[in-house]
């Protein structure tokens, strides 16, 4: 037989560990199995709250029993629409526990938004976070969603914070009035405590587990499908590519569960492995310091933006980085520049790593390359974690590109996406069968991988805005503005910004005859904010009475973005 060549990025890895075998159960089976010595660890830590592993598998089953009493069934769709509180993450594990599907989208999304995600998947729950409750109720009649579970921020907060909060924030947020639709969290855990049905289901490996919501690699949105298999598979890989985190060690997690780097690294697998997550539900960059500070995190995640906030911060002097094992960007590339400049920021403060870049998408469940074991080159996103192939093509005539060759990053693993949900064309399109016999994903990302099998990621094939570590495609904005009745057509480009990487400002055309008076301008605002998620809204508005054109006589966007740049300086 004919020995298999071997990738380039191989030889970082022994042997045993690039054989990543994954168990054929759900991922709350794989949470409660790897997790089963490490009962008294503490698993949340939420403003100084400590919730140990044992009180957390109680709450799980509480909420598990509650999803059943409330008549959850096996493949059932519940959605959580919450910020980064112990709420998210028990419900989280409660809906795989029953065997139904978590589907996460944005507590801030527009109130169309939402109820296109909850349509689309066919949710029957909701629970959401009791600060949209006035988006809510003008669109959940429209869903068939039949209960919606209200739970807000301060729910598992120590009693002076949560008192302080419901003082302040809370005495603001609409409230529901008790009826047959709506449930009170403290109230919906109860409902749980009569129930003496079965409760654990068991699933396999390839059943559906979670949907998130994403433009896709064409910038179309989509609701992608993942398995089961694909969030034990990434916690196998950590395992290799983690070696000096053990249990009892503490995580940062900032990053939102709805996006699929916070769901994957900030909560499942730092809970997997015996880590604290210590939950942010909102981040204030002018407080990072006082974060850092008080927790004393063993492993910060973030965005780009959030690592220019921590060299922003005036009140750093005093922070000591010592105990920090891993420093990891992802969601956007982390420019050289500012890499060497968090670097030189951690080393300042005594941190004993430099930062570590990943690089991964919602459909490959996340992470799918890092700078794990030696392989964090500057500028690059590291390696293929094990288990994992990446092959760089040529777009245009699909064949496989010399090492140093930029081309589109395809990549083919365990942990790949189902497909998009209830779209098999949009699916075929990316997920494409390769001559080696293996599925890979067409990302529509432009990269190369150098000699030592090191990837490095160069930009999107297609136009894409990345805001804070959102995607936004400018595709999907022009179209929701241009069903305002008073545009004609808009373009929608982004722009540097000195906090958020880049920003979205939109050139409108009004239709013929329309003027520029402050009811039509405000007419187009309040369409924005009504169907776009608050990252999405332009922050900028320009009128004009036609748009540049090329030779193919498409709208030249970067001529527009070029008259903004100009006009900044």
């Amino acid at each position: 037989m004919e020995k298999k060549e071997k990738n380039l990025w191989e030889h970082f890895y022994n042997e045993e560990d690039l054989n990543i075998e994954v168990p054929d159960i759900s991922l709350y089976e794989y949470m409660m199995e790897n997790t089963i010595d490490y009962k008294n660890n503490y698993a949340i830590n939420y403003f100084g709250r400590k919730i140990t592993y044992k009180l957390f598998w109680d709450y799980i089953d509480k909420c598990a029993r509650s999803l059943k009493a409330l008549g959850v069934r096996v493949g059932d769709v519940v959605t959580i629409c919450m910020p980064n509180t112990p709420e998210a993450a028990i419900t989280f594990l409660a809906v795989n526990k029953v065997g139904a599907i978590a589907n996460m989208i944005h507590p801030l999304s527009a109130e169309e938004e939402i109820k296109e995600y909850l349509n689309v998947t066919k949710s029957t729950l909701l629970v959401a976070f009791s600060g949209i409750y006035s988006n809510i109720r003008k669109i959940i009649k429209e869903t068939s969603v039949y209960k919606v579970v209200i739970a807000s921020a301060s729910e598992s907060m120590p009693i002076i914070l949560n008192g302080l909060y419901n003082a302040t924030k809370g005495r603001k947020e609409e409230k529901p009035k008790k009826n047959s639709l709506y449930i009170f969290w403290k109230e919906f855990l109860r409902l749980g405590d009569n129930y003496d049905g079965n409760v654990f289901v068991k699933r396999s490996s390839e059943d559906d587990a979670v949907i998130l919501h994403s433009g896709g690699t064409t910038g179309t949105p989509k609701s992608i499908v993942l398995s089961n298999r694909s969030f034990t598979c990434i916690n196998e890989q950590a395992k290799v590519c983690f070696p000096t985190l053990y249990p009892g060690d503490t995580m940062l997690s900032i990053l939102p569960l709805f996006h699929c780097f916070g769901l994957v690294v900030c909560l499942y697998a730092p809970l997997c492995l015996g880590v604290t997550c210590i939950l942010v539900p909102q981040f204030d960059a002018k407080r990072f310091d006082k974060l850092l500070n008080k927790y004393k995190p063993t492993v910060i995640t973030g965005v780009p933006t959030l690592y220019e906030a921590l060299l922003k911060n005036k009140h750093m002097d005093n922070v000591d980085l010592s105990q920090v094992k891993f420093v990891i960007s992802g969601g956007d590339t982390l420019a050289v520049n500012k890499n060497k400049e968090v670097n030189e920021f951690l080393k300042n403060h005594n941190c004993p790593v430099t930062i570590t870049q990943g690089y991964g998408m919602t459909e490959t469940t996340g992470p799918f390359c890092f700078g794990s074991l030696g392989s964090d080159k500057l500028g690059s996103v590291g390696i293929p974690l094990p288990g994992n192939i990446i092959k760089i093509i040529n777009p245009e005539t699909n064949k496989e590109v010399k090492p140093n060759e930029v081309g589109e990053i395809c990549a083919s693993g365990l942990a790949v996406m189902k497909g998009y949900l209830n779209n098999k064309a949009e699916t075929d399109k990316v997920y494409k069968l390769h001559d080696d016999g293996n599925y890979y994903i067409h990302t529509g990302d432009l990269g190369y991988i150098d000699e030592d099998g090191v990837v490095f990621y160069v930009q999107r094939i297609k136009r894409i805005i990345i805001s804070s570590g959102y995607n936004i495609y400018p595709q999907y904005v022009e179209n929701v503005l241009r069903e305002n009745k008073y545009v004609k057509d808009a373009c929608v480009v982004g722009v540097p910004h000195p906090y958020k990487q880049e920003v979205a400002k939109a050139f409108i055309i009004l239709e013929d005859g329309v003027e520029e008076s402050y009811t039509v301008k405000k007419s187009i605002m309040d369409h924005a904010k009504k169907n776009l998620s608050f990252y999405m809204i332009p922050r900028e508005y320009i009128y004009k009475k036609e748009f540049p054109k090329t030779k193919l006589m498409k709208v030249d966007y970067k001529k527009l973005q070029e008259e903004l740049v100009k006009g900044s300086k």
